[in-house]
């Protein structure tokens, strides 16, 4: 096992701190990390991709568990495979899409481990039908305080504090997970303009059931009557027989969008105002106002940013912060306040994006429940932002809404029961399984979680 001391930070590359890092390649190394972390606790890590404080434990231990990586079994007939916390979704692709089978849920980057996506419990463009990524778990291993290694099965208490839990029941080892069949490694996608947000909402609102994926961009910096204007784009999995001619010999090859090529649109440096307000121009303006079966490879559909490297630097060098928050159906004109107040400020947001959640998932800390959904990144060195998203926060808890914890570096940490209606629960499991606080982060302190 290699140990040496690192500062690390989130992917938006805010509040850097110091923690001794450990790399176990067995589940032995882990436990003897896990019962030696000291009185600054230990918290495990993967590829980095949180974008605020969950992965970080200033002054304590950092779990990385990305040596802990093997794909044990995979059960081609069922659709099941059993693998290791540390394996990325990159990985579960390249072995899984030959077979005809894809991951149940992914985020907009593919390089996030299996364990990191059950402790955030990440969601995609799919929940409205198939939910967030613990849905689909059907046991994981977890390495508890006391240094005993559990099997943790959905339904019980421990699970649904562990599926969005951020690390804090213990140290994820292993999934066992159900899969998503396909017959390519093919989309199908419709695109479609929406003149402002009124008109985007009634789009999801009319059409998500007949897709699987949908999700749309929106132009933050828009104002007037074009107030949220955005372009939707909603894809299906292709069938064999319909793949490109030249693709047919093999159609389940996948090709992720290589490291050195940079989507259109997306600049390769730091980015101001004016140049947000450009791009964001170009970019609905190209967009069709009514596009039907694109074919386009799975990878540059789900993972298009994936391919640009150092993307986390766009916003300068002082990082950016990460808001995305959710408000139920029937909150929509606390959405479009909201969305006003973000254009009113003249954010420079140019990957916002904007979609419809499902049914909300059983983890305590899991962040969807049924509604709309907004994310964006904002610079960290713009003027006023703690005090401007404060305010949004407050909108957002008056309105029964939430904030994403994974993605979080800077909420108050009393608007955390106004959000999360069992955080209690979770306070109290923790105490019981971990009362000499074996497990903490940069962001459980802040929060006091």
């Amino acid at each position: 096992m290699s140990v040496d001391t690192v500062s690390l930070t989130g992917w938006g590359r805010t509040a850097p701190t110091t923690a001794l890092r450990f790399r176990p390649r067995s589940y032995a190394e882990a436990v003897a990390t896990v019962r030696g972390c000291g009185p600054r606790g230990s918290i495990a890590r993967g590829l980095g991709r949180a974008p605020g404080d969950a992965a970080q434990n200033g002054g304590g231990s950092v779990i990385d568990m990305t040596a802990l990586d093997r794909i044990r079994t995979v059960d081609a007939e069922a659709g099941v495979v059993v693998c290791d916390a540390g394996v990325s979704l990159h990985r579960l692709m390249e072995v899984l899409l030959p077979l005809g089978w894809f991951v149940p849920v992914t985020p907009a980057t593919r390089r996030i481990t299996v364990g990191g996506a059950i402790g955030s419990d990440v969601h995609g463009p799919n929940h409205h039908v198939a939910g967030a990524f613990s849905r689909h778990v059907r046991e994981l291993e977890l390495l508890t305080a006391d240094g005993e290694i559990r099997a943790v099965r959905p339904g019980t208490d421990l699970f649904d504090a562990t599926a969005g839990g951020l690390g804090l029941t213990g140290v994820i080892l292993s999934a066992a997970l159900r899969l998503h069949p396909v017959s390519s490694a093919w989309m199908s996608i419709d695109t479609e303009r929406a003149v402002d947000l009124d008109d985007l909402l009634a789009r999801l609102a009319s059409g998500d059931h007949r897709y699987h994926y949908s999700t749309a961009w929106i132009d933050l910096l828009a104002r007037g009557r074009s107030t949220g204007r955005a372009v939707l784009t909603r894809g299906e999995h292709v069938p064999r027989y319909a793949v490109p001619a030249h693709a047919r010999c093999t159609p389940l090859d996948f090709r992720p969008v290589p490291r050195s090529a940079a989507p259109a649109l997306v600049p390769s440096g730091p980015l101001g105002r004016a140049s947000v307000a450009l791009l964001n121009e170009v970019r609905y303006r190209r967009a069709p106002d009514y596009r039907v079966n694109e074919l386009q490879r799975l990878s540059a559909f789900f993972h298009p940013l994936d391919g640009l490297p150092h993307r986390n630097r766009l916003h300068g060098r002082a990082g950016f912060v990460r808001y995305q928050f959710v408000v139920g159906h029937g909150q929509e004109e606390a959405l479009r306040r909201i969305v006003r107040r973000i254009s009113h400020r003249r954010c420079a947001s140019p990957l916002a994006a904007l979609k419809r959640f499902g049914t909300g998932d059983p983890g305590w800390l899991s962040f969807p429940v049924p509604g709309w959904t907004l994310a964006l990144d904002l610079p960290a060195a713009l003027p006023g932002l703690g005090r401007f998203l404060d305010s949004l926060d407050e909108e957002v808890a008056e309105a029964g809404g939430r904030v994403c914890l994974a993605k979080d570096s800077r909420l108050r940490p009393e608007m955390l029961a106004h959000m999360y209606p069992r955080l209690d629960a979770f306070r109290a499991l923790r105490a019981e399984l971990d009362p000499s606080g074996a497990f903490r982060s940069d962001l459980s302190r802040r929060l006091s979680l």
